[in-house]
């Protein structure tokens, strides 16, 4: 037999003139025409001769299905879809009903994905730039997400501060996903953060809002809308919605030199080789600043800070903080070295935020499969050992000695600090102290600068 062809066609956004030319031949070479009515119907034009095939809007398995066994009786079948057929379109849906059926691509029938813009760069074209730094696309609909997924990924866009695209946003029944959208990303985002709410974007009904983060739920949305929601430099001006591309970090002008600190070609003095430095000059500059301030200064964790401490070398200092890195299978040996420390303090921190401060001895610590206990007559608290993945020394001047255990996150999980006995330290107990941070800490050096031009960008 014969077999057939399947073809994936996104045509872009609706109109014809956005519709690429390979869409084109790929409708005027397709016997059958297989869509969604609505789609049929932005393409009506093309369609004449053809065998056309309509599906509601729930039915999409059924157009997988329905190329398939065309496409088995030797026809060629235009499965189309409008902007990107592999960006939420039908792409997807038909290589999984093709490979449950048992097709490979060497066995007679062959697919074709051809691209198109999406709504998203269409909507995006509209408004003026606003996808000109790092974005993402978020579907709001859980008829097959559930929602926990979905609001997961809205909290960590969000955080990340991409530029944020919102797919089927809002339906008849599916009134409350845009409200708690809303929510998680005003936790995150300014209430003046630009929105752009589209709608029909380049067809017969197109509307534009602009508007705001704060007021965008209030606004007029459906399933035919995309919503675009800019980050933390995005700015709204003359109609326009232009997320910067980042010069401004580097040169004072557009067209200027490169600011102080700044070499063009090179990364930022925040870049990947150069932020460490950025935090020991922040430490440098407020002495009194604890890992977890600055972690909170720079959106970091606190590992990251406890990391940028130890890194530092002679001339770059965190002003007289002093870090040293434990090595994992060391933190058992610590903890036994810890027994000549005398009193400590204990600062343990919950998931959740609570923190508990207690005084205790090393020979209070205890080992039970996984668990280090510490327990006495005033306390009994457990610690997961396999949540900690790190430890460091750390010291600041004469007001702090002690350890710090980290998670996977970069999280302190506890903390173990000597205690002043009046205003100083114990004698012997601070000598106890240096022995094993000279024994075990490792330092560790800073990340070396590889890198001579950036190559990611596009121009």
């Amino acid at each position: 037999m014969n077999k057939g062809k399947i073809l994936l066609v996104g045509f872009g956004p609706g109109a014809p003139e956005h519709m690429t030319y390979r869409a084109r031949a790929a409708i005027a070479e397709a016997d059958v025409v297989i869509g969604y009515s609505t789609y049929i119907k932005l393409v009506q034009e093309l369609l004449e001769g053809k065998e056309v095939i309509r599906k509601g809007m729930t039915e999409e398995i059924d157009r997988c299905i329905e190329a398939y066994d065309q496409a088995m009786l030797g026809k060629t079948v235009a499965l189309i879809s409008s902007g990107d057929i592999g960006v939420y379109g039908m792409a997807g849906p038909t290589y999984e009903v093709l490979l449950q059926a048992g097709w490979t691509p060497d066995s007679g029938i062959t697919v074709e994905v051809i691209p198109g813009a999406t709504a998203l760069n269409a909507c995006a074209a509209l408004v003026g730039a606003p996808l000109t730094h790092d974005f993402c696309s978020i579907s709001l609909s859980d008829l097959l997400t559930p929602w926990p997924t979905i609001a997961r990924r809205l909290e960590a866009a969000a955080r990340g501060d991409f530029v944020v695209a919102l797919y089927n946003p809002k339906s008849g029944r599916r009134t409350g996903q845009i409200v708690e959208a809303q929510r998680i990303l005003l936790r995150h985002r300014s209430p003046e953060t630009p929105v752009a709410i589209i709608k029909s974007g380049y067809r017969q009904r197109q509307a534009i809002q602009m508007t705001t983060l704060a007021r965008m739920a209030d606004c007029e949305i459906g399933m035919l809308c995309t919503v675009l929601i800019g980050n933390s430099s995005t700015f709204a001006r003359e109609g326009l919605m232009i997320t910067p591309r980042g010069y401004a970090n580097k040169y004072d002008n557009l067209t200027g030199d490169a600011k102080t600190g700044e070499q063009a070609g090179r990364s930022l003095s925040m870049g990947l080789t150069g932020w460490h430095a950025c935090v020991r000059k922040y430490l440098r500059e407020n002495p009194a600043a604890t890992p977890r301030e600055a972690a909170a200064h720079f959106d970091a964790s606190p590992g990251e800070m406890l990391a940028a401490i130890a890194a530092a070398q002679p001339g770059d200092e965190a002003g007289d903080r002093e870090a040293r890195r434990i090595a994992a299978e060391q933190v058992d040996a610590v903890l036994n070295a810890a027994n000549d420390w005398g009193r400590l303090r204990a600062v343990i921190r919950s998931e959740a935020g609570a923190v508990a401060e207690l005084l205790l001895d090393a020979r209070d610590f205890t080992r039970r499969g996984d668990w280090l206990n510490m327990t006495n007559e005033h306390c009994h608290l457990h610690v997961d050992r396999q949540r900690i993945v790190s430890a460091w020394f750390l010291s600041q001047g004469d007001r702090q000695h002690g350890i710090y255990f980290v998670d996977g996150h970069g999280a302190v999980v506890f903390s173990l600090l000597l205690v002043k006995v009046g205003e100083t330290f114990e004698a012997a107990a601070l000598n106890a102290y240096r022995d094993a941070c000279d024994h075990y800490g490792q330092a560790i050096a800073a990340i070396e600068d590889v890198e001579t031009e950036e190559a990611t960008s596009n121009e």
